[in-house]
């Protein structure tokens, strides 16, 4: 009963037989292996845009940060939402790798960042002049970090907020995937169609041993990408092992039959608990994500019992009322059983 983070899934057996297969013989190094010409051919194709750009690296924060600090200057803000992953659970790394950069948090239900808000904060950026941060970046995330799912209308208002002060946005899609189920569409118009100027398409989260995409739909922003990510330590020199796991992953759909299974998962799941009187889900299940109110003492009855996943914030005690609701987080992956579904749902169930 683990469903403390789609990170803590296995891979799928094609993708470690993917890797298998790329360790015979030699290949170039750096990216310049015959399996990243694949893979950038394969972006091209799936996302509708002959001059893109494509780069892997191994772990998000590496692919949000180096992205952001292409489109942000060190006196420029980034404006994103107050539970945005670059806020949260970066350690600080968009500021570091752009020499500085602010972030200004948004509210917003759900997760979302509230368009009225963003232009009002937007409008009051600068107005100092050479005194304040000026205007910088956008930096959106779908699906967000409380598992909903940004529209395409949506996403389109917020983008044009940004294009309209000279601000270019990048989309942390470490979730993508998952999205892009919910939503129905084609990855060009989540992205670049939807005015996203530079994007993290997400693998880790679903499947992957450790490969982001950072995909740049602007070609300006392309080479400067390739400087600071070598000047950050994230070029790999037998880069074949990131390749064939991305490259397998985008082939026949793979990246989308298991962003299914998550997200189907977490429906079965939302579902249940939804009958629960003693239970309340917090946010909009749009994706493999749940956020759940229930008693304390269901929470450890819950943990006793083996079930993994964690209360949100974590820092909340398991010592009080036992009728006190605490707020959680479960997450489902590509991995998650029926069993596993059920098994928690009659133990949060039963008296």
């Amino acid at each position: 009963m683990n469903f403390g983070s789609d990170n803590c899934g296995p891979a799928p057996s094609e993708i470690i037989a993917s890797i298998v297969e790329a360790n015979k013989g030699y290949q170039s190094s750096y990216g310049s292996d015959s399996l990243m010409d694949e893979v950038k051919s394969h972006f091209k194709n799936l996302f509708e845009h002959p001059d893109l750009s494509v780069y892997l690296v191994a772990t998000g924060t590496a692919a949000n940060a180096l992205s952001l600090a292409c489109i942000c200057p060190p006196w420029g803000t980034i404006f994103c939402h107050q539970e945005s992953h670059i806020q949260v659970d970066e350690c600080g790394a968009p500021e570091f790798f752009s020499g500085g950069a602010k972030l200004t948090l948004l509210e917003g239900h759900h997760g979302k960042i509230d368009p009225i808000k963003l232009s009002q904060t937007v409008a009051n950026t600068g107005v100092l002049g050479v005194h304040n941060v000026q205007k910088g970046a956008l930096a959106l995330t779908n699906t967000t970090e409380l598992g909903t799912v940004y529209t395409l209308a949506e996403l389109n208002e917020l983008t044009s907020i940004a294009k309209n002060n000279h601000m270019q946005t990048h989309l942390d899609g470490a979730r993508f995937a998952n999205a892009l189920i919910k939503l129905g569409c084609s990855p060009a118009d989540l992205s670049w169609k939807a005015g996203v100027d530079i994007l993290t398409f997400g693998g880790t989260k679903n499947g992957l041993l450790g490969v982001e995409a950072v995909v740049i739909f602007d070609p300006k922003l392309a080479w400067e990408f390739e400087l600071r990510r070598k000047r950050a330590g994230h070029l790999f020199s037998k880069h074949r092992y990131l390749s064939a796991q991305m490259l397998r992953y985008l082939s026949d759909g793979l990246w989308v039959r298991l962003a299914e299974k998550a997200n189907q998962a977490a429906r079965k799941l939302a579902d249940g608990l939804a009958a629960n009187p003693s239970a309340e889900i917090k946010h909009p299940v749009d994706a493999n994500m749940i956020f759940v109110n229930l008693p304390r003492a269901t929470h450890k009855k819950a943990f006793v019992n083996g079930a993994a996943y964690h209360l949100w914030p974590p820092n909340q005690s398991l010592g009080g009322d036992d009728q006190e609701p605490l707020l959680s987080r479960l997450v489902c992956n590509w991995f998650t059983t029926d069993t596993e579904i059920n098994s928690l749902l009659a133990v949060v169930s039963s008296e």
